[in-house]
């Protein structure tokens, strides 16, 4: 596949970004890959830092195709009929699995970005939730022109329930998705972003622009792409070829009283059509894919 090299640096406005001559996603082979009817199931060894301590656990990233709408923002159940108001994105369902002591952690994120990036160059939504034993959270982002409308809801008082907006800018979390689309979205040099729910759950943050650093290291098979913040780095190894699978990812906690850092390796890959695989008779496929028959 022709690879093409498209510098982002402010990406509060991508309407000033030239369309590579051949975007990966106009090519047969990204269609026959992530238009076939399947998803693309990914799991991963974690070592989840909470409490400062390391604890091991289980993430999953599952890529998947979908016909979604642009005014209501769900997936359209009747995507023929959708008109102009159909939109082909690539989602990721982003879990994470882990135990801190006695009781468990669950989280999941979900992010919808439009395929097509150049037609429709903004992440549409993001929701986020997480369980414990102390209660769960959920947050949710959805783009309304220059903005997203926030909505959240804690157990914690601190967090209260929020009902806002914020200034559109790049999603931390829609990088995994841009990964996979094609590598040459991604921001590199300075610039303002809206860090990853998932970051600011845990450490009971406010969802709001700051600014970080975006970079790639090229090796001779894969590339590491790292966001740098003042506090925190985010380091994500994903193969050079198509279909950019993502390989590892480390996110570094930066402290006066030492660094700490979260870790996953991948473990298992299948592309697999799971909705469908929803009987007894397909247990036997979670030990394919590295995860216990109950747990994760």
């Amino acid at each position: 596949m022709a690879m093409a090299t498209v510098l982002i640096t402010g990406c509060t406005d991508k309407s000033t970004l030239q369309k590579p001559e051949s975007p990966a996603y106009e090519t047969d082979a990204f269609k026959n890959y992530w238009y076939s009817g399947l998803a693309e199931i990914n799991t991963y060894n974690l070592e989840q830092i909470r409490y400062g301590e390391i604890h091991s656990g289980k993430a999953v990233l599952i890529f998947v195709s979908e016909d979604f709408s642009k005014s209501k923002h769900v997936k359209l159940d009747n995507p023929d009929s959708g008109g102009d108001d159909k939109v082909n994105i690539l989602k990721v369902n982003f879990t994470k699995n882990f135990v801190t002591g006695i009781y468990p952690y669950s989280m999941m994120l979900s992010v919808f970005t439009p395929i097509q990036y150049f037609d429709s160059p903004a992440t549409p939504k993001v929701t986020m939730s997480a369980q414990e034993w102390c209660g769960h959270y959920f947050t949710q982002l959805n783009l309304n022109g220059n903005s997203y409308n926030l909505k959240s809801f804690s157990y914690f008082e601190s967090d209260g329930d929020v009902d806002t907006s914020v200034k559109k800018y790049v999603l931390e979390d829609e990088i995994w998705n841009l990964i996979r689309i094609d590598p040459v979205f991604l921001p590199v040099g300075e610039f303002t972003i809206l860090p990853g729910l998932f970051h600011t759950r845990l450490h009971h943050l406010k969802v709001e622009p700051m600014k970080v650093t975006g970079s790639k290291n090229v090796n001779d098979s894969t590339t590491v792409y790292t966001l740098d913040y003042s506090d925190r780095t985010l380091a994500i190894q994903y193969e050079n070829m198509p279909p950019y699978k993502i390989i590892s990812w480390e996110e570094t906690l930066i402290s006066s009283k030492g660094n700490m850092t979260t870790k996953a390796v991948l473990d298992k890959s299948m592309n697999l059509d799971y909705w469908r695989k929803n009987k007894k008779e397909f247990n036997h496929l979670r030990d394919s894919l590295g995860l216990s028959p109950t747990n994760y």
